[in-house]
């Protein structure tokens, strides 16, 4: 079989560890060619630490007409839309890191480019790939819960002190991430609320701006979700919580599932709560239940789960874990989150894109 000639643009943390990946073996079927960063130090340590002849390169164009068919972008969130569609302009294959950009604007502009060059598409959301929370989305999908009420997601495990924020001068601020918690960590845990639950119709979002760090994004934020079904989630998450948290609850009119410390525990109702509350005459009693433990045996392949299988969408047309049309949900579920804070008031979906344009624009003046 005949491998695909991938190309890396960054090579910060990220794009480092997908390089390793890749050199060792751990991405059958992928042979990484070239990279490309604007940075010429980090090109000096490619080129001394990776042990390969790998092409090296400053610009875009050059790099992109070096022969790599595939290319996974891990550079900057702002520069992740206008690189992805230069590379399919180009016929090249593209899996993006998450997010999907900054603005839904200039998300669907990408989305359309993608969609016309039929090239493979992906975005880098490994939380999918986690066999509990795919256990998750399957008994909610065979109705095991029935209808759901209510989700509440408490997750902290993205705790950061300040070094983390001052490693970078584009960490933290408006112009060079775009966001803060929601848009670079916690955007995984909105991209499964999503793809587990649907998008909601409306949202109140409550949200931190340096309230633990010195920077300019939020790093606090609770959000409330409301659906056309009426069910309800909320979803709160911080970089400045220890110890951390990460404590998910389903109820639903069949029962209740907490995940909690890598476990799925099951409380099934024996009768619906929707029957046994029109049906039954005690007036204190409540729904009899039998708790099980549900245990997930399968492996997390993670981030090179999402490589694997973007390769193997290239060569054998495997379905894509994510699809990368699939990223601007969960950007779009952050951007109504900004409005709302800056704006102090429900902001219902879709969300007006020119008007969250304008309010970034404020934020940052010129935006890419």
């Amino acid at each position: 079989m005949k491998d695909v000639k991938v190309g890396i643009v960054g090579i910060g943390g990220m794009g480092i560890n997908y390089a390793k990946m890749i050199i060792k073996g751990e991405i059958p079927y992928a042979d990484l060619i070239s990279i490309c960063d604007i940075n010429p130090d980090r090109l000096k340590w490619a080129r001394e630490n990776l042990d390969r002849d790998i092409k090296t390169y400053t610009d875009l164009n050059e790099f992109l007409s070096s022969g790599i068919e595939a290319v996974i972008i891990a550079t900057t969130h702002y520069h992740h839309p206008p690189i992805a569609i230069k590379a399919f302009e180009k016929g090249i294959h593209v899996l993006i890191e998450k997010p999907a950009g900054v603005y839904t604007k200039q998300v669907k502009e990408m989305n359309k480019i993608a969609q016309k060059s039929n090239r493979i598409f992906s975005i880098m959301y490994n939380q999918r790939t986690n066999p509990i929370y795919q256990k998750l989305k399957y008994m909610i999908e065979n109705d095991e819960l029935g209808k759901i009420k209510r989700i509440t997601w408490i997750f902290t495990g993205w705790y950061r002190p300040q070094s983390y924020y001052d490693m970078n001068e584009w960490r933290g601020t408006w112009k060079g991430e775009g966001g803060g918690i929601l848009l670079n960590q916690g955007i995984h845990q909105i991209d499964l609320i999503q793809w587990i639950f649907g998008m909601p119709k409306r949202i109140r979002a409550f949200l931190g701006f340096g309230k633990y760090h010195k920077i300019e994004v939020e790093d606090d934020a609770f959000l409330y979700m409301e659906y056309n079904d009426g069910k309800t989630v909320i979803f709160i998450t911080s970089t400045g919580e220890a110890p951390t948290t990460n404590y998910l609850e389903v109820i639903g009119d069949k029962g209740k599932i907490v995940i909690e410390d890598e476990k799925i525990i099951f409380w099934k109702l024996k009768i619906p709560e929707s029957e046994f509350r029109i049906k039954e005459k005690n007036p204190y009693s409540q729904p009899p239940y039998e708790k099980y433990e549900i245990h997930v045996t399968e492996e997390n392949p993670k981030h090179k789960g999402i490589l694997n299988n973007f390769i193997s969408a290239i060569i054998y047309n495997t379905p894509l874990l994510v699809k990368g049309e699939e990223g601007i949900n969960a950007l779009e579920i952050v951007n109504a989150s900004y409005l709302s804070s800056w704006m102090d008031s429900w902001i219902y979906l879709p969300i007006d894109d020119e008007l969250y344009y304008e309010k970034l624009k404020e934020k940052v003046g010129d935006i890419i």
